[in-house]
């Protein structure tokens, strides 16, 4: 797991460009760096080791070094790789599984690409070809950003590791209507105009010579098959599945940890892996005593007993917490509003003081339909549908929806008009033959699990230089849950049935079927009397507010929230984006401190 960036210039490469790139990677790999220069083209890798400690050090080169390599990821079947590998004829060098990448391109091409079950994004130079691949795994788990202009292609891990190529950043009117409606941005967009997100299960070839950029999908969840199989033959097929793909993630040359929410997913991981650990499982949980919201801690303890982990529980204050905003907006950079960013960042906090690896249960809602968006009333979709047409009803209710003309600038108001277009695009391309359970489960996995969810697992932890495990993201994993008949996932008003059901083997049921909870932090509690006071001084004079946003109807918004409404999912995007502009637009993307007041900050 590591930091990657680099560039394809129209000249020679500046060191000084590398090493300012590298340096706002260095917490994504804070074991060694490595570069590759051949002309025109650089690459850069910052390390956090987790195989092959001694040997496995970045970029990594073929025999006659006409390939140069750096990887952010884990390969999960390297040994399976190289072994063939190794019938083929090719020599390794490490015993690192990114090697795998090296050789099984020289061997199979952009095939390769096909054989590979991990997460991951890459750089490989192709010097005989005069090609930069990039490529991103099939789900989004691996994050890589990139900027294409007359100047060439950079590329980088983070956004903030291209803050040095781009030089002054704008904000993109596009990404920022997309984040105030949604809390998040689709691939491509991003907030700053000029960067873009490489999709999901897509590879990108750059000639060195001409700098022309291709982009080519080689997954896509689109080709699942829906599966006409019984309940228990399936539950049979999914325990063997579960059983390999358990095996290859616990891969590692270091001890392993689980992030234990008490909620269905991370329950289920802490049984796979307690059975799996010759040592007591480490597990974390995270609660907020003394605030309006509801926490899991007593559901997490009972399955930390039942297998025995050495459970470490951390309650801290809502000050506390809220203290954690700028670091963890420094952190996300592709800036996400998800409350969780909060307590996630705390966890990894205290996880990385032992651990580099810790395991997480996401994908478990959006791969089995665990979300009661799956299940609202039918005539709930036709009457969103008539409202806002183009996604069968599905994802058509923006933050800002009913929000008075006036509260955007001209350029953000236009810019609003297309916010949905992503969900309308992802429904779009479904099958007719699929179900519409299915299809709300695609749009969700092509949106909101890469650009929200996992935006989350990988930089939250990255920050603090620990790598992020989610199993029930295989694409395995992900294309039987799609494939499965709707009847196996929802009954009823209960969701996530085939997966409750198969956990019966390893937790109890009282456990799995009791009604999901969430997990959320107290927003509405820090959005109310001084802390609210303050904010209303302060939000509607943030430099990033007065650009894009009328100052006096914010205001409006917040003293109506004073008088009892309720606008705090608006005012915290707000908020988000108002510490976001201070960091990235104003700031150059200098990171805060680990505990800082936002409104001070932004003040």
């Amino acid at each position: 797991m590591c930091g990657i960036a680099g560039v394809v210039s129209s000249g020679p490469v500046e060191a000084a460009l590398l090493d300012d790139m590298a340096r706002r990677l260095a917490h994504r790999g804070p074991d060694g760096q490595g570069r590759h220069v051949a002309g025109n083209v650089a690459l850069l890798h910052t390390r956090l080791a987790i195989i092959d400690l001694e040997g496995g050090a970045q970029p990594l080169y073929n025999e006659d070094r006409s390939l140069a390599l750096v990887a952010n990821g884990e390969i999960y079947n390297y040994r399976e790789l190289r072994a063939e590998l190794e019938t083929l004829g090719h020599r390794f060098a490490t015993h690192s599984d990114s090697e795998a990448i090296l050789h099984g391109y020289e061997a199979w091409g952009i095939a390769c690409l096909d054989r590979l079950q991990g997460m991951f994004a890459f750089a490989l130079h192709d010097a005989r070809r005069g090609e930069l691949i990039l490529a991103r795994d099939r789900l989004g788990i691996k994050p890589l950003y990139y900027c294409h202009d007359a100047r060439g292609l950079a590329f980088g891990s983070e956004i903030k590791a291209l803050l040095p190529w781009l030089g002054k950043p704008e904000v993109s009117a596009d990404g920022l209507a997309q984040f105030l409606q949604s809390n998040f941005t689709c691939a491509p967009e991003t907030l700053l105009q000029g960067v873009k997100k490489l999709p999901p299960g897509h590879l990108a070839r750059i000639d060195t010579c001409t700098r022309q950029l291709a982009l080519h999908a080689y997954w896509s969840p689109l080709h699942v098959t829906p599966l006409d199989v019984g309940l228990d033959e399936a539950l049979e097929r999914f325990d063997a599945l579960m059983r390999d793909v358990m095996d290859i993630h616990m891969r590692a040359d270091v001890p392993l940890g689980l992030f234990l929410s008490g909620g269905v997913d991370s329950s289920l991981l802490a049984a796979l892996l307690a059975q799996r650990v010759d040592e007591p499982l480490r597990t974390f949980s995270v609660g907020f005593p003394g605030t309006s919201v509801h926490n899991e801690l007593d559901a997490a303890r009972r399955v930390a007993d039942q297998f025995h982990t050495r459970h470490n529980v951390f309650e801290v204050s809502a000050d506390d917490m809220l203290n954690c905003l700028p670091r963890s907006v420094w952190a996300a950079d592709d800036l996400t509003a998800d409350y969780a960013n909060l307590p996630v960042s705390m966890l990894a906090e205290h996880a990385a003081a032992e651990l580099k690896v810790v395991f997480s249960g996401e994908g478990g809602d959006e791969v089995f339909a665990g979300y009661g968006r799956y299940r609202a009333p039918w005539i709930r979709h036709v009457m969103a549908a008539l409202r806002a047409p183009g996604s069968g009803g599905f994802r058509t209710k923006g933050i800002f929806d009913g929000a008075r003309p006036r509260l955007f600038g001209p350029q953000l108001a236009a810019a609003m008009n297309a916010w949905r277009q992503p969900f309308r695009q992802a429904w779009q391309r479904t099958p007719h033959n699929w179900t519409r359970l299915q299809r709300m489960q695609y749009v969700d996995i092509e949106t909101w699990l890469p650009d929200d969810l996992l935006v989350k697992a990988d930089r939250m932890l990255m920050a603090w230089g620990i790598e992020g495990r989610v199993p029930f993201l295989d694409h395995r994993v992900v294309e039987f849950g799609l494939a499965l008949p709707d009847a196996c996932k929802i009954e009823g008003r209960t969701g996530k049935r085939f997966l409750r059901l198969w956990g019966e083997r390893h937790l109890p049921r009282d456990h799995l079927w009791a009604r999901k909870k969430g997990f959320t932090v107290p927003v509405d509690d820090w959005l109310r009397g001084e802390r609210l006071q303050t904010l209303i001084k302060v939000l509607p004079e943030a430099a990033g507010i007065r650009a894009w946003c009328d100052p006096g109807a914010v205001r409006a918004l917040l003293l109506e929230q004073q008088r009892g409404a309720k606008h705090s999912t608006a005012l915290w995007a707000l908020l988000n984006f108002a510490v976001w502009h201070r960091i990235f637009v104003e700031g150059g993307g200098s990171k805060p401190a680990d505990r800082a007041d936002p409104l001070a900050f932004i003040a």
